[in-house]
């Protein structure tokens, strides 16, 4: 009896690892600049196994010299979107929003504004882009939760998480960015 009794709580245990599996698929992070997506989604892909979209690079053109047409930039994330397993990463509301139906995981980044300018100043201008334009991000990031209407902000952010049906998870600290990776069963990937 005791037997029966271990294999019908090992086949339970073998489902809901199977169900974290399938709910883990598609990854979106999400969060303020600065707020530790890039490397956040760095270590997802590492440890899942998953290929990784910074959407910086969908959005912009190299050397950030300036925005992607939409129409391009569009097709790209639906190209990145289409496989079976993926992380994407970026502060984009209107690009989550394209590929929200797609996402089975939610992160968000809920990092406090004044961390992720230290962050950003910390890290400095990425990839080739200008002093005036790491200002403006560094603008734009304190703007995050002020913004109104706008699908790249606090509010923006907020309302996705609140929409999201599947499996979501809001992050306001590293020891609870930290905590999370550490959680992860990777049991088989």
């Amino acid at each position: 009896m005791d037997t029966d009794r271990l294999v019908t709580v090992a086949s339970v245990v073998d489902r809901d690892s199977l169900r974290r599996e399938r709910v883990m698929d598609r990854i979106f992070v999400v969060g303020n600049g600065g707020s530790g997506k890039s490397w956040l989604a760095k270590e997802l892909a590492a440890k899942l196994r998953f290929p990784l979209t910074h959407l910086d690079d969908l959005h912009w053109l190299p050397g950030f010299a300036g925005e992607r047409p939409r129409h391009e930039r569009d097709q790209l994330v639906a190209e990145a979107a289409d496989g079976a397993s993926w992380i994407m990463e970026g502060i984009y509301g209107s690009i989550l929003k394209q590929v929200f139906s797609r996402v089975t995981t939610l992160i968000w980044l809920d990092i406090a504004d004044d961390e992720c300018i230290s962050n950003l100043m910390r890290r400095g201008q990425a990839d080739g882009g200008t002093p005036e334009q790491f200002q403006e991000l560094l603008e734009y990031t304190r703007a995050y939760r002020l913004r109104k209407n706008h699908l790249n902000s606090f509010e923006g952010h907020q309302w996705f998480f609140g929409q999201h049906p599947n499996q979501k998870y809001r992050l306001s600290s590293r020891s609870e960015v930290a905590d999370f990776l550490g959680s992860l069963d990777t049991h088989g990937k």
